[in-house]
């Protein structure tokens, strides 16, 4: 059998005619094995060929093998997912990192070396499971990569680390939580999942999973926290726009075609191979149903509600999608629960707590009757003890707060949950074992324990890390970012442009005009991780973007037209100074732009109750509240005065459906996007594009339809019906000859 081998940069790579391609690091104690005329790596250090290190055999074998071998304290370790992590990791926050005790600025090394965090998670808490963030570029991943699994091969049974990522693709860099975005990279752009939707094309979908897999691959990345498949049928929602829209049957296609666009490496039998991502959906069992459009990350949105009796719809992307692959390898790796207590589901038990910790929708749902076989990893954070605040971004152990973390973590093991999210230490989930024991017997705890090792391996086995988890940092530059993924982003961005109003031809616009563009200013806010972002004023466009169009005027007065952009409304939707008052706390989540009194609101809140509070009515009825971003209206009705008979352009970023009526019939053009470049956006208003997008969402009529609509039904919302008469429904849109057929 004829094999090469080649040594560069400290790694050596073999390869076999009839057999897999191996790597391993020098001096790790890693060699190879040769049996029956083929190599294998003795990951071991055995000097004979044990069932894992077989790469002829099932993966599940394999996984099966590994995982009878292992200690508790390394299956402990597999079943930890590591906090995020920065490369390099940031001087301070959430992402920070040490060198020595150092900062990064001054413990000169290079970007790509282990933290004293990552050296310590990995040899005294085993963690394989590391979540990357934010890093400087595709060379500096690649590298830090290798050393991850430099440091991983020399362990008892070199185990390789399964890098993942939340989506980091995405186009748009602007707005609420956008400092929580997994930013940089070299990586290609596309829209964010709503705007997928606004495609109306699953094959739109497809290419971007089977680019971004590239990409994340040459990373080093081999598990995606994505896609999002929750529906989104609550508007108020702030992950409205990173789903895929609404509409069940088409959100099922664009499961199915982003899920197998990721896993199915071509030419594979089991469509599993060296290309291949898992992917991780969310969030079961559908995260789409805040009362109220809030939020679960934060204990005040903690309730998921569904007043339509509508339940089941909301599994269905799981269900008849991502666990019904169409291609070969079936089905999606890997399920997240979301955080919410999914209120009145539970007809078993009748409990309401946070759904990793329900048996009826982890065991007796997900695992027995959609007998789903993958990982089931909790989302990050909810094993801690609760903050004494409300308004906290940590306290996500709801309705179990009477529990210790390790009993919290065994209630969810035996649900059937394999991982925890955002966990570093083991010691919990030894003591969550110990408890076991007592309760159910060493033999059942071993057998569970070893079950979720082999579904957390498999995983890994899948993709190709036993053989071969090295990248080459210069193939990995050239890969990331590419000119025919970049410009497969771009052509996505722009056919999920949508356009809603043309009055008297406004657009496109032609080349070389006057371009008035005013400043945005926004309020005091609360960040995604509450902390306070001051007021402050942005320019939405940089000078020279706009021109590539034409010449950027500092007044409307010498303007030919005015182009404001805009993003849908944003506020706080839990307020400490309406407690210190006396209040509840509870805000309305305003969709307007100008204060909004919610005098339709729910007198009694569906769901409610918590140990900081003496109360279980969330209700907000009465009370009013205003966006961080009203003055986005000020400057459309201001441009309006000022410009008198010459065009006005609004350019919206919706990150959730908006009323527009405030707005609409001062303007000439309207067009919206769901997380694109401006470039592209002025692309489509200059016509070097013309729009194909449809909306993918119903634009409410006003606040008080927001209100009637429930919150776990799609497109039950009034629409506003423009002064052309046009409808903003769920798929309309218009090209510049009119009102596009779908």
């Amino acid at each position: 059998m004829k094999t090469e081998k080649t040594v560069r940069d400290g790694i050596c790579r073999l390869t076999q005619e009839n057999g897999k391609t191996l790597a391993w690091a020098e001096g790790t104690g890693v060699d190879v094995i040769e049996k029956d005329g083929l190599y294998f790596k003795d990951l071991a250090k055995t000097g004979e060929l044990l069932p894992y290190e077989d790469w002829r055999l099932p993966a599940e074998a394999r996984a099966e093998d590994l995982a009878k071998r292992l200690t508790l304290e390394e299956i402990a370790g597999l079943m930890l997912y590591s906090p995020h992590q920065a490369v390099p990791p940031a001087p301070f926050g959430p992402f920070g990192g040490t060198y020595g005790g150092k900062q990064f600025a001054d413990a000169n090394v290079e970007p790509w070396a282990l933290s004293d965090q990552q050296n310590e998670f990995m040899d005294k808490e085993h963690i394989r499971h590391i979540l990357l963030t934010t890093v400087q570029n595709a060379e500096v991943s690649a590298k830090w990569s290798n050393a991850l699994q430099k440091k991983a091969e020399t362990a008892r049974l070199g185990i390789p680390v399964n890098l993942s990522s939340d989506p980091r693709n995405g186009a748009k860099g602007s707005g609420i939580g956008a400092e929580f975005k997994n930013a940089g990279t070299d990586v290609s752009k596309w829209p964010e999942g709503v705007g997928f939707a606004a495609t109306f094309d699953p094959a739109v979908v497809k290419q971007f999973a089977e680019d971004a897999s590239k990409e994340y691959r040459a990373l080093g990345i081999t598990t995606a926290l994505g896609p999002q498949i929750d529906l989104c049928t609550e508007p108020r929602w702030m992950r409205f726009v990173d789903t895929l829209g609404e509409n069940l049957e088409m959100s099922k296609k664009f499961v199915k075609a982003y899920c197998d666009g990721m896993q199915t490496t071509e030419n594979e039998e089991t469509g599993w191979g060296k290309d291949s991502v898992n992917t991780m959906v969310k969030h079961w069992p559908g995260g789409g149903t805040g009362e109220g459009g809030r939020d679960a990350h934060y204990a005040f949105g903690e309730y998921a509600v569904y007043p339509g009796n509508n339940s089941e719809e909301h599994r269905k992307p799981f269900t008849e999608a991502a666990f019904r692959l169409d291609g070969p390898t079936g089905c999606a790796s890997a399920v997240m629960p979301y955080y919410t207590v999914s209120w009145g589901l539970d007809v078993k038990n009748h409990k309401n707590v946070g759904n990793s910790y329900s048996e009826y929708l982890i065991k007796d749902l997900l695992r027995e009757k959609y007998a789903f076989p993958g990982v089931v990893c909790t989302d990050w954070g909810i094993t801690a003890d609760p903050s004494p605040e409300m308004d906290a971004f940590a306290s996500r152990c709801y309705n179990m707060e009477n529990m210790t973390e390790p009993e919290r973590m065994l209630v969810a093991i035996m649900n059937g949950v394999d991982q925890f999210g955002g966990n570093d230490k083991s010691g919990p989930i030894l003591e969550a074992y110990r408890i076991g024991c007592e309760k159910y017997g060493e033999a059942v705890m071993r057998e569970r324990f070893e079950l979720s090792a082999k579904r957390l391996l498999t995983n890994i086995v899948r993709c190709g890390l036993l053989e071969d988890p090295y990248l080459d940092p210069a193939e990995s530059a050239k890969v990331v970012g590419n000119g025919d993924f970049v410009r497969h982003g771009y052509e996505a961005q722009l056919r999920s442009v949508v356009l809603l109003k043309n009055r008297n031809n406004a657009l496109p616009l032609r080349k070389g005009l006057k371009i008035y563009v005013p400043e945005r200013k926004i309020r005091a806010m609360k960040a995604f991780f509450r902390g306070e972002i001051p007021a402050h004023n942005e320019d939405p466009v940089e000078d020279a973007l706009i021109a590539k169009y034409g010449t950027r005027v500092k007044t409307p007065e010498e303007a030919d037209v005015a182009i404001v952009f805009i993003e849908s409304p944003s506020c706080n939707a839990y307020s400490t100074e309406d407690v210190a008052k006396g209040g509840n706390g509870y805000l309305p989540i305003t969709l307007q732009y100008r204060p909004y009194t919610a005098d339709t609101a729910r007198e009694v809140s569906i769901a409610g109750g918590d140990w900081r509070e003496s109360f279980t009515n969330r209700s907000y009825r009465g009370k009013t509240n205003t966006a961080y971003n009203e003055a986005d209206l000020d400057n459309i009705l201001d441009a309006r005065r000022a410009m008198g008979g010459k065009p006005v352009i609004v350019c919206a970023q919706l990150n959730n459906p908006t009323v527009v009526k405030e707005f609409e019939r001062e303007v000439d053009g309207l067009i919206v996007e769901f997380g694109v470049s401006r470039e592209a956006v002025l692309d489509v208003v200059f016509g070097a594009f013309e729009p194909t997008g449809r909306l993918p969402i119903q634009m409410p009529k006003d606040m008080e339809t927001v209100e009637a609509q429930c919150e776990d039904k799609a497109l039950d919302m009034e629409p506003h019906v423009d002064e052309m008469g046009n409808a903003y429904d769920y798929g309309f849109g218009l090209n510049f000859s009119g009102k596009i057929e779908g």
